[in-house]
């Protein structure tokens, strides 16, 4: 994980990374992230896949999520 997430942002992440995971495997999918977010426009997921899914398996884990969050 990135060195300079603070404790405090790191726990904000897990929580919103939790909330995000709704089979609480570790990992959010497109699916996830649609039924968290329906507003989200169809060209959103692929720009989200090429910037944040590092290891191009369709999901996200909490590491790549960290990286991918403001």
């Amino acid at each position: 994980m990135s060195e300079d997430v603070t404790d405090e942002r790191l726990a904000r992440l897990k929580r919103e990374f939790a909330s995000l995971d709704g089979d609480g495997d570790g990992y959010i999918t497109e699916a996830e992230f649609r039924a968290h977010f329906p507003e989200l426009p169809a060209e959103a997921m692929p720009a989200l896949r090429d910037t944040g899914d590092a290891d191009g398996d369709g999901r996200f884990s909490m590491e790549e999520f960290i990286r991918l969050m403001p």
